[in-house]
């Protein structure tokens, strides 16, 4: 299944957190998809060290929201997220 990797926020506050806008706009395009947290906080940078390796692995960043889709194609960043789903809509 596909995965979408947030902060704690999760899907929470879809009209102005950018986790939850991915995750609206997934949805939105009928995307079926599983949430996996991820720990830290942008703005305190050493609360990340260690909980954001898988992130890094996937996008060579640490910034959340991350989506892996069923076939593993990875899309990092809300407004490309956002972008992907309008264009790769659900069959």
């Amino acid at each position: 299944m596909a995965t979408l990797y947030t902060c704690n926020q999760r899907d929470r506050a879809a009209a102005v957190h950018p986790c939850g806008k991915a995750a609206k706009a997934l949805r939105d395009a009928g995307h079926a998809f599983e949430i996996e947290t991820v720990g830290g906080y942008k703005a305190l940078g050493f609360t990340r060290r260690g909980k954001r390796d898988r992130i890094r692995e996937l996008t060579g960043q640490e910034d959340v929201p991350v989506f892996v889709d069923d076939d593993g194609g990875v899309v990092h960043g809300t407004k490309t997220i956002v972008a992907w789903a309008k264009a790769h809509p659900a069959a």
